[in-house]
């Protein structure tokens, strides 16, 4: 499996911690250092089953600076949600966490980081 993660955010080190403790097997992807491209956040919202606007963290002054929050959430802007955080990574939740079976959750509680735990 595959964790997104912020080291400065206290979620991601919790997931690391949950996951540690339980033996997992996992990658650690530093997606502020490497950020997604819209093909992967594309993948990953498949697996998620949620839409870009979904991720998005609105709180972030980089949202703010663009507006996001006023974006309309539909299919005819879903490229606009799509390229703002591939552009900016500090927009989208974390952590996420990609499992081996096809599946993923944004790990921001201990119930969600074991959802995806064999």
């Amino acid at each position: 499996m595959e964790i997104w993660i912020n080291p400065a955010c206290s979620k991601c080190r919790s997931a690391l911690s949950l996951l540690d403790a339980e033996g997992a097997d996992y990658t650690i992807r530093y997606y502020l250092e490497e950020p997604p491209t819209v093909e992967e956040l594309e993948k990953v919202l498949g697996k998620l089953g949620l839409e870009p606007w979904d991720i998005a963290r609105l709180g972030e002054p980089a949202a703010e600076a663009l507006g996001m929050a006023s974006w309309a959430r539909d299919e005819a802007h879903r490229r606009q949600w799509l390229d703002a955080l591939a552009a900016e990574p500090t927009l989208i939740q974390r952590p996420i966490i990609t499992a081996d079976d096809d599946t993923a959750v944004v790990g921001r509680s201990p119930e969600a980081v074991r959802s995806v735990l064999p």
